[in-house]
């Protein structure tokens, strides 16, 4: 990994996922990968395993559906969705990672007591 690079924590990449799905609509995994390293402004360095793990991990929830389709390149690619239930557990989700953001916030300003 390179200098500046961060990793993913395996339920943040799931959150990023399927928030990616949401407003993208269906995408391959390289695209998946690929936007998500751009929102990230080169923050974030996705290798394809992981997110094809964590793609795996999410449709055996049943968050995401895949079907085969042909990629920009006329190539055959799966391309994965969210599902309604995806949907409902993006919600959740957020509501749960704003939550721990803002303590976090507050933890991060606490100043040293003398």
């Amino acid at each position: 990994m390179g200098a500046g690079k961060s990793e993913v924590l395996q339920g943040t990449l799931d959150l990023m996922v399927l928030k990616t799905l949401y407003a993208m609509g269906p995408l391959h995994g390289f695209g998946i990968a690929r936007r998500i390293e751009q929102v990230s402004e080169g923050i974030l360095d996705l290798n394809e395993g992981t997110v094809y793990t964590a793609l795996l991990r999410l449709q055996q929830q049943r968050w995401i559906v895949s079907q085969w389709g042909t990629s920009e390149n006329n190539r055959r690619a799966r391309f994965y969705s969210i599902t309604r239930q995806g949907a409902k557990q993006l919600r959740r989700e957020t509501e749960n990672w704003e939550r721990v953001a803002g303590v976090m916030e507050r933890v991060l300003k606490l100043e040293r007591q003398a």
